[in-house]
C-alpha cells in the first residue's frame, strides 16, 4: 500500500472514531465493558487523541503531493 493510501485510511478510521466519541458526548450513550461502566471523561479524552491523530493524519496526506 502507497504512504498516500495508507495515510488517508489511518485518517479516517481515526475520524470516524472521534465521530463516535462526539456522539456518545452529545448523546449521552452509556458504554459497558463487563460489569464496569466506561465514564464520560474518557470519551473527552478518546476524542482529543482520535482528533489528533486523524488531523495530523489528513495533513501529511496534504504535504504529500
Amino acid at each position: 500500500m502507497k504512504q498516500g493510501a495508507f495515510l488517508l485510511v489511518a485518517s479516517s478510521i481515526f475520524a470516524f472514531i472521534a465521530l463516535l466519541h462526539v456522539l456518545r458526548l452529545f448523546y449521552g450513550w452509556k458504554v459497558t465493558l463487563g460489569e464496569w461502566t466506561v465514564p464520560v471523561w474518557v470519551s473527552w479524552i478518546g476524542l482529543l487523541i482520535a482528533g489528533y491523530l486523524a488531523c495530523q493524519g489528513f495533513l501529511l496526506k496534504n504535504r504529500e503531493r
